[in-house]
């Protein structure tokens, strides 16, 4: 196993230090220097690793990207069945790692300012078709064609809807909640097509 290197330790504070500075002050306010405040550095150290607010903020939406992919892809490991399947494409979006008032907070302010960042936008875009595609791939098994992307569709804006409620949050969340209701929701929704989705996995 290499050894980690004080550049690579140095960039993961400045980025933790990021979701917490953005979800204190807000991404359009936040400065420079209250993030480096926040990591306990200066602004020009952050200058050095990243270049400016933009990169910072794409950098440490890559960060979560990656955990969520990896939540993923452990989830994936164990799943044998498209019911398995779609429950690991739900569970990975509320993981312990992931599912915090602090990056649910960032995610939504990722998601406002992306329209207006070429960067996050091509990030926001990557993401989107990249869960498209896991529930794309999983419904096709369960539901018919013409109401696959209906529920496609539902499935995504319960998600976001919950990260939306839980960025708003002033309690901590509870992601084995958050995934247990997640699993009941659609669990109600495959009902309507005559598919029963098991519930009752481990967390």
């Amino acid at each position: 196993m290499g050894r980690t290197r004080i550049r690579d330790i140095r960039h993961e504070e400045l980025i933790n230090a990021t979701i917490t500075a953005v979800h204190k002050r807000g991404y359009a306010v936040v400065t420079m220097a209250e993030i480096a405040a926040e990591a306990g550095a200066s602004a020009a150290s952050i200058n050095y690793y990243f270049g400016s607010k933009e990169k910072l903020m794409e950098a440490t939406m890559r960060r979560l990207l990656s955990l969520l992919k990896d939540a993923m892809l452990e989830r994936y490991a164990t799943a044998t069945t498209p019911h398995e399947r779609l429950i690991a494409v739900l569970d990975a979006n509320f993981s312990d790692r992931l599912f915090t008032n602090e990056q649910c907070s960032l995610w939504m302010q990722f998601w406002a300012n992306a329209p207006y960042s070429q960067s996050l936008q091509r990030l926001h875009r990557i993401n989107r078709s990249r869960v498209n595609a896991h529930f794309r791939a999983e419904l096709r098994a369960l539901v018919p064609e013409e109401r696959r992307e209906t529920l496609r569709e539902a499935l995504q804006c319960y998600m976001d809807g919950v990260w939306l409620e839980a960025a708003q949050s002033d309690t901590p969340l509870n992601p084995a909640q958050a995934r247990a209701e997640a699993r009941d929701v659609a669990a109600l929704m495959l009902e309507n097509h005559g598919c029963h989705l098991q519930t009752g996995l481990a967390s």
